[in-house]
């Protein structure tokens, strides 16, 4: 937890510093404006001293325009001291969203590791919304103790007594208003976590309701979600509680010292030790002096948020990848030859394959499970534990992430589209020959359903969609980038079988003489290849063509045929 709290500070301190021309020039503007309120009972004091007591007429016109003067300045400087800081604070919590959508969309990965969706949003969101207010807080802080110590000069002006109380009594009381923080801080942290959580299971549940509802899920759902908003309102409760006994706490200490100080005042008046003008100027200074101390208050609670949310954006910054990157190069236009050796990884054992450039593999797998961890090993999300996996000759683990999956590409079957056109959404995978890979995954019948045609813009997700629409798109795009070696998964198992075929005969068409694996058990799209791997247990235990197979292998038959 400390070196959380370590990296916390460090990602606080950053933002500050890369904004440190806004939080300085804001700082200054907002002294002017605290320095300008000061010396407004200042002034006072002096109109009444030297002009109102004295009757001069004259004086009293000059000292007015002097406080016209400083209320115009004052003014000024607020406005514009707010203008710096808001600036500086949107520009803090801009950066962060940027730096931690840079981190989760990372290639190396480990950002998403434990995780959901909604959390990370959150985090970026809300948590980066509250470092951002601790930049626009941070000139207030520092215009208050600005305020604070001219306050403590004039007073020591009026009055040796007065001035020293407020210089030597200041400190004390920011120290002890920061330890009323800790708390604070400490609830914060808490109840940003629960409504991250909370966040991401609606988001999950959102996602996949029409899975809950097929299977009549709905009512555990609806429970799993009342269970984490339950925990995130009781942490919401007591961060507000610890908001409130900081608040008070802190209204508490510095109301006592205000009161202290009014009495010395007053005390010394009495005595004569000070002018009626000095006496009015002590009080106006005095009840000038809540407002620096309200101020701070509002200041420390902000910070003590803005820690606790720093910490959890340094979480998500410093999260180890998920696999570790390579150094080595591929060609730049590679072979396509993959082989896999002795390969062991999570359901996978011992697994050997061999796919010849340019080759139309199937592999039908038994298991999803297998499937699953074989598609993440290829993909480059997961390393062997042992064996490898060679591309063209070279070992991927030791290849660079991005170039790796630059050459292999796995398309798995419920890939995400974007909120988007249908024509950008197949261009994200490449421009070039894109109304070939249309054509090859019957994307063109899907165009002439819509309204808009290709330039229809699709709902978040493609939910405006049918599955098989949906699938049929994604796949488009998949071919359209035109990999060395195209590791497709389940791509049709939501289109109709006259579909299937066509889509079979323009996978094998478009990608001739291009490496493409098929992991599947559709018989379309199997009898397309050139050889067809069954694997059971973690391994190949039968090969041949799919027509071979089926006539010669009843395991065969049971997964592909049944």
């Amino acid at each position: 937890m400390g070196s959380d709290q370590d990296s916390g500070k460090a990602v606080l301190r950053h933002s500050l510093t890369a904004q440190r021309r806004f939080v300085v020039g804001a700082s200054a503007l907002a002294a002017g404006h605290q320095a300008g309120e000061a010396l407004v009972p200042v002034l006072i004091g002096v109109v009444i001293d030297r002009a109102v007591a004295t009757g001069a007429v004259p004086s009293l016109v000059g000292w007015l325009g002097v406080l016209a003067a400083v209320f115009v300045a004052l003014s000024f400087s607020f406005r514009f001291a707010l203008r710096a800081a808001e600036r500086a604070a949107e520009r803090v919590a801009h950066e962060l969203r940027l730096r931690l959508t840079g981190r989760v969309l990372d290639p190396h990965g480990g950002a998403e590791k434990e995780r959901l969706p909604g959390e990370l949003v959150n985090i970026a969101t809300g948590d980066a919304k509250r470092v951002g207010a601790v930049a626009g807080a941070l000139p207030f802080g520092v215009a208050a103790v600005g305020g604070l110590l001219v306050s403590g000069v004039f007073l020591l002006r009026i009055s040796v007594p007065l001035g020293l109380l407020i210089l030597l009594g200041v400190p004390p009381v920011l120290w002890v208003t920061h330890l009323l923080g800790k708390p604070l801080e400490q609830r914060s942290e808490g109840e940003q976590e629960r409504a991250a959580r909370a966040s991401g299971v609606a988001a999950d549940l959102v996602a996949g309701l029409r899975v809950l509802k097929g299977i009549g899920a709905e009512r555990a759902a609806v429970n799993r979600y009342r269970g984490t908003s339950q925990e995130s309102r009781a942490a919401a409760v007591r961060a507000t509680r610890a908001h409130g006994w900081h608040d008070g706490a802190v209204v508490a200490v510095t109301g006592v010292f205000l009161a202290l100080v009014a009495l010395v005042g007053a005390y010394l008046a009495m005595r004569g030790a000070i002018s009626i003008g000095q006496l009015v100027a002590a009080v106006g200074l005095a009840q000038f002096l809540l407002t620096p101390f309200q101020v701070l208050t509002w200041v420390n609670g902000e910070i003590a948020q803005g820690r606790a949310s720093a910490s959890r954006i340094a979480t998500v910054l410093a999260a180890p990848p998920a696999v570790p990157n390579g150094s080595r190069r591929l060609a730049e236009t590679p072979r396509g030859e993959l082989q896999l050796a002795g390969v062991t990884a999570g359901r996978v054992s011992d697994f050997d394959l061999a796919v010849p450039a340019g080759g139309l593999v199937g592999m039908a797998i038994t298991d999803p499970g297998v499937a699953t961890d074989l598609l993440a090993l290829l993909a480059r999300t997961a390393n062997p534990e042992s064996g490898a996996v060679h591309l063209d000759g070279e070992d991927l683990s030791t290849v660079d992430i991005v170039a790796a999956r630059r050459a292999v590409l796995v398309a798995d079957h419920d890939a995400h589209l974007f909120e988007e056109t249908l024509a950008e959404n197949v261009l994200a995978g490449g421009a070039a020959g894109h109304e070939r890979a249309m054509a090859a995954a019957t994307v063109d019948q899907v165009v002439r359903t819509l309204p808009d045609g290709a330039g229809t813009v699709l709902a978040e997700r493609g939910s405006s969609l049918s599955g098989g629409q949906r699938q049929r798109v994604a796949l488009a795009r998949a071919l359209a980038a035109d990999p060395a070696v195209l590791v497709l998964h389940d791509p049709t198992t939501a289109v109709d079988p006259v579909t299937e075929a066509r889509i079979a005969a323009g996978i094998a068409e478009l990608r001739a003489g291009r490496t493409t694996i098929l992991v599947t058990t559709s018989p379309a799209l199997l009898a397309t290849t050139d050889t067809v791997h069954l694997v059971d247990g973690g391994r190949i235990v039968a090969t041949g063509t799919h027509h071979e197979l089926a006539a010669d292998n009843a395991d065969y038959r049971s997964v592909v045929l049944t």
